[in-house]
């Protein structure tokens, strides 16, 4: 469960960066800008705190791979980005291969 909690948190964290760095505007917007800074570094701390209890390969999975899903979502509703049945069709692709990789890490003992 802690595990899951500092990989959820440092997923959160990497959400607000990523938001604040679009929104940043190139780093010309200073609130923006800072919040960007702290995210990533929040962010990759919690990560590492994470990669302490777990594999890595399925640890990034995660990370990456739910940022990336969940980012899609962000985009779409706080930047108006679309989401047509191709990104959508990819976005579950990339679900399904962390779901594979968390279920091909606990049949091995993982």
């Amino acid at each position: 469960m802690q595990n899951a909690l500092l990989l959820g948190s440092a997923i959160f964290f990497e959400l607000i960066a990523t938001s604040s760095l679009k929104a940043s505007d190139g780093f010309t917007r200073a609130l923006p800008a800072g919040m960007t800074v702290v995210g990533y570094a929040a962010s990759f701390y919690l990560l590492s705190l994470t990669l302490k209890r777990m594999e890595v390969s399925v640890v990034y999975a995660i990370w990456s791979g739910a940022g990336t899903a969940l980012m899609a979502v962000v985009g779409y509703f706080v930047f108006a980005e679309q989401l047509p049945p191709l990104k959508l069709a990819s976005i579950a692709l990339i679900v399904l291969g962390v779901v594979g990789l968390n279920l091909a890490g606990k049949s091995a003992g993982g």
